[in-house]
């Protein structure tokens, strides 16, 4: 059985929305596809965005809401494209629709990430962006998930229960307040006016440990530079690592990493490897083995 997310039927999502909105999609570029498909239009300064999951597709309707707070209090990152009611439902998906920002040559540092964060953590959370729960969106693809094995769905439900009762023990140091909720320096776009935020779709409200706890899980699994998370909680001060609730945040942070290729997993067959070594080192405890990137 093909695919609901296969380069084809996303290829058609992106002409169905450019034809609505009076633009060109013709060799649109794919820039990724994971947990959702980001197209850059070639003909115009545009991006577009298709949610990659039908059990998350809500979420497209806080993106809108938190890209607009963020508008409102200045908050650097992109902007939606104006005079469009969004997000749009074309067909059976949901789409948003961005200005471009111009890219730099460069990315974006753990240093220009921890200020950004500071900024965004100082506001209180908008009406209606939910609250932090983390398992929510780990449940809702396994639930979407285009393949599974019952044993593996089986595995990973008992993990976040058992995850979930552990969250609901930790007691926080820093205040609740407005989370991006998927902090990493690829969420981070350098434009000509500096770094901008981007992609809102896990923002809530709930504890600034967790912005911190995606470069700390990434040094651990990713074999990324230690330098970089150090830089992260200098510049932010405060070191969510020393702190005895991270073990169980580098958890939850992990089932999400491992689940978010779930709903496309028969569109994009190649991460089913990746997928397995993940599975199979959370069965097997092992924390200290090195994971690849899904591509």
């Amino acid at each position: 059985m093909d695919g609901r997310f296969t380069r084809e039927k996303l290829d058609e999502a992106l002409a169905l929305t450019c034809a609505r909105l009076g633009l060109d999609g013709r060799n649109a570029t794919l820039l990724r596809f994971t947990n959702n498909a980001v197209y850059s239009l070639a003909s115009a300064p545009v991006v577009v965005r298709i949610v990659g999951s039908r059990a998350l597709r809500h979420r497209a309707a806080k993106v809108v809401r938190v890209a607009r707070y963020f508008a409102e209090h200045d908050i650097p990152a992109i902007r939606l494209l104006p005079g469009v009611a969004q997000p749009l439902e074309i067909g059976e998906h949901r789409v948003t629709v961005w200005q471009r920002v111009p890219r730099a040559a460069r990315r974006a540092n753990a240093v220009e990430l921890a200020g950004l964060l500071r900024r965004v953590h100082l506001l209180p959370p908008p009406s209606g962006v939910g609250e932090w729960n983390p398992l929510d969106d780990v449940r809702a693809r396994i639930d979407d998930a285009e393949e599974l094995d019952p044993a593996d769905r089986d595995f990973l439900l008992e993990r976040c229960a058992r995850v979930e009762g552990d969250l609901a023990g930790l007691r926080f140091p820093l205040p609740k307040t407005l989370v991006h909720g998927d902090a990493h320096p690829g969420n981070v776009i350098i434009g000509p006016d500096g770094p901008v935020l981007c992609d809102f779709d896990s923002s809530c409200a709930g504890p600034p440990e967790w912005d911190l706890t995606p470069l700390a899980v990434g040094r651990e699994r990713f074999g990324d530079p230690a330098g970089r998370y150090r830089m992260l909680a200098d510049a932010y001060g405060f070191d969510v690592t020393v702190w005895p609730g991270f073990e169980v945040l580098r958890a939850a942070r992990e089932l999400k990493l491992t689940t978010s290729v779930l709903p496309i997993l028969r569109s994009h067959p190649r991460v089913r490897g990746e997928l397995r070594r993940r599975l199979d080192d959370l069965r097997r405890g092992r924390s200290t083995t090195r994971w690849s990137r899904y591509r």
